[in-house]
């Protein structure tokens, strides 16, 4: 993960996401919103039921999540690295 900009109002991170790598479940301390810089594939585990959805997304797509929401669990599953803008708005 790398901090790209942070101030009283928002943090930017670029995250990457390695071939097999994994993001472990967390609850979400802000409201989010996830930006996918590369073309996709991966599994999201459902971190409750542990449900599994392949999921492919492309560059450009952006996801809104809120405060509390628990986040799944994340897997590469492509060949390749790919890379999101995680960015968090504080209150």
């Amino acid at each position: 993960m790398k901090v790209l900009a942070d101030n009283p109002r928002a943090r930017v991170t670029e995250v990457l996401y390695l071939p097999g790598g994994r993001r472990e479940s967390y609850v979400r301390p802000t409201d989010q919103l996830v930006v996918f810089l590369d073309d996709c594939t991966f599994d999201r585990i459902d971190a409750v039921t542990g449900d599994v959805t392949h999921r492919a997304r492309k560059s450009g797509e952006v996801l809104w999540h809120a405060q509390g929401e628990v986040a799944p669990v994340l897997v590469n599953t492509g060949e390749h690295a790919f890379r999101t803008l995680l960015v968090e708005l504080k209150s």
